[in-house]
C-alpha cells in the first residue's frame, strides 16, 4: 500500500501525469525513513530535513508536521512489515513544459512502504569493498533533490566494480559517499567531515555524533584529506539503509588491516543499543 496524493491505494493503481515536474525535471525533493518495531526513527530530523530541502528549491510545504505524522504512521499500519523503509517524494506538481515554476500548481505527495533491508550478518562482520571517484556533483548536495543522476552513475561504478559504495573526493578532501555519509578512523580518533553544501546532512551521520559524545568516543568534525582516508585505520559508511557499515577494502587495497576495527565494533554495539532502546519503549 502507498499513498499519493490524498489516498491509500495498492502500488499498482498508482499513476502520476506524465508532465509532473519530478518526471520531466527532477524538481522535487525526497527522504528516506527508517521505521523500527513499527515506529518511525528520528522522524523529527527527518521532517526538518525534508522542510529544509523543500525550502532550498522554493517549495512549499504541503503539510504541517503533524500531518505528515499521520500520513506516516497511518502508511505503516498499512503495510506488514515491523521494520519499514518509508519513501517521501514531493514534487512541484503537473504543469506545461516551462523551466521557470508555474504560477499556480499542487505538489506531488508519494509515499510507498518496503521492507527493511539492513546490512547482512556477512557484511557487518568481513565489511564491504568501495572505490573512489570525483565528486563531479552539483554544488547543492546538502539539497535531497530527486535529481540524483550524477550519484547514480556514481554508484554505478561502485558496482561495476563488485563493490559496495564510491567514496567522493573534491579538492582533496572527502565529502561523502554516492549514498552514505563516510567517516575514517585516524589514530584511534573518528573523523567527520564536516556538514556543508557539499554533502548530505545525514540522519545516522548525526546518531553516530550523538553516540560517540555520549560515550566518550575520540571524534573530530573537520575536513578530512585523501591521505588520510587512503591512510585510515578503519572506513565506516552511514545511511538510513546501511545504518553504520565497515569498508574493509578501498579501491582493491586492505583498509587497515583488513577487517572491521575495534572502533566500528564499539560503535556498530552502540547503535544496536540505540535500536534496542526504541523497539523497548515502542513495546511499552
Amino acid at each position: 500500500m502507498i499513498y499519493l496524493n490524498g489516498e491509500f491505494m495498492p502500488i499498482e493503481k498508482a499513476v502520476i501525469p506524465v508532465l509532473d515536474r519530478g518526471f520531466i525535471f527532477g524538481d522535487g525533493v525526497y527522504e528516506v525513513i527508517p521505521v523500527y518495531a513499527r515506529r518511525p526513527f528520528r522522524l523529527g530530523g527527518h521532517l526538518a530535513r525534508l522542510q529544509a530541502s523543500l525550502d532550498s528549491i522554493r517549495l512549499k510545504n504541503p503539510h504541517h508536521d503533524s500531518q505528515w505524522q499521520k500520513l506516516i504512521e497511518r502508511l505503516i499500519e498499512l503495510n506488514e512489515s515491523d521494520d519499514q523503509s518509508l519513501y517521501l517524494q514531493v514534487t512541484r506538481g503537473v504543469a506545461k513544459r516551462d523551466h521557470a515554476f508555474p504560477e499556480t500548481v499542487t505538489p506531488t505527495v508519494f509515499i510507498m512502504s518496503n521492507p527493511l533491508m539492513p546490512a547482512t550478518a556477512d557484511q557487518i562482520e568481513n565489511g564491504v569493498g568501495a572505490i573512489t571517484a570525483p565528486d563531479n556533483r552539483w554544488l547543492r548536495c546538502d539539497v535531497k533533490s530527486t535529481a540524483l543522476l550524477p550519484n547514480v552513475l556514481l554508484r554505478q561504478l561502485a558496482a561495476d566494480a563488485g563493490c559496495a559504495e564510491t567514496l567522493l573526493l573534491r579538492d582533496g578532501m572527502l565529502t561523502e559517499g554516492s549514498a552514505s555519509n563516510a567517516f575514517v578512523v585516524s589514530e584511534g580518533v573518528v573523523l567527520a567531515p564536516p556538514k556543508s553544501n557539499l554533502m548530505l546532512p545525514g540522519i545516522t551521520y548525526d546518531v553516530v555524533l550523538e553516540l560517540a559524545q555520549a560515550n566518550d568516543v575520540p571524534l573530530e568534525v573537520r575536513n578530512v584529506s585523501e591521505s588520510e582516508l587512503r591512510g585510515g585505520e578503519e572506513i565506516w559508511i552511514t545511511s538510513s539503509s546501511k545504518e553504520v557499515l565497515p569498508v574493509t577494502t578501498l579501491d582493491g587495497k586492505a583498509v587497515g588491516k583488513g577487517r572491521p576495527g575495534p572502533a566500528f565494533r564499539r560503535m556498530h554495539g552502540l547503535f544496536q543499543d540505540h535500536k534496542a532502546q526504541l523497539r523497548r519503549t515502542a513495546n511499552g
